[in-house]
């Protein structure tokens, strides 16, 4: 499976009958997340507005219009693409250019995997600074010691996490080691 490195924290492979669509699912967000970071990042490069807020704006297609051509497409669109999952198990059908490939696939997971961890980071910048992803850059660079992720009104939680993301890991292999031979299963999540 591409991108299959064990690392599966929540277990969702434990359930094989379902481990097609869970990939098939983060290949879609993964599309959909690559296609936003670009579309934020290109909007703010050519200066049309603040990507945060777009959708409280007034633009010359009123709301009704747009939910009412909107939700239609993407019903069909979305039915289309679920109905070729059903038929053949896996998203290669999405493939109108023809370049799927083992090789390709893993370069598309990984950097699905990138755009989605963007996005996270550009919508956490807009919450906490108002500013989007290409400003808080230009303003982390003009003072990194003053505008960073600890120097925010989420310091002290930012500290927290990086602390126990430090240690996590030193409490897992202390638990392996000492579980010797016993095989029993590690479970950090408790569900």
């Amino acid at each position: 499976m591409p991108g299959d490195y064990g690392f599966d924290p929540l277990r969702l492979g434990t359930k094989p009958e379902l481990l097609k669509y869970f990939q098939n699912a983060e290949v879609i967000n993964g599309r959909w997340a690559m296609a936003a970071v670009a579309g934020i990042l290109v909007q703010e490069a050519l200066g049309r507005g603040d990507w945060w807020t777009a959708g409280a704006q007034d633009y010359p297609v009123d709301l009704k219009t747009q939910l009412a051509v909107g939700i239609p497409t993407m019903a069909i669109l979305e039915g289309l693409r679920a109905r070729g999952f059903e038929q053949t198990g896996d998203y290669k059908f999405q493939d109108p250019a023809g370049m799927d490939s083992p090789e390709s696939r893993l370069k598309e997971i990984k950097n699905a995997r990138l755009a989605m961890v963007a996005f996270i980071g550009f919508a956490s910048q807009a919450a906490v600074q108002g500013l989007g992803p290409i400003a808080c850059l230009q303003k982390h660079l003009e003072d990194p010691g003053h505008n960073n992720i600890f120097t925010s009104a989420v310091g002290n939680e930012a500290v927290v996490a990086v602390m126990a993301l430090s240690i996590a890991p030193v409490l897992i292999e202390a638990k392996n080691q000492l579980s010797g031979d016993n095989e029993e299963e590690f479970k950090p999540i408790p569900w």
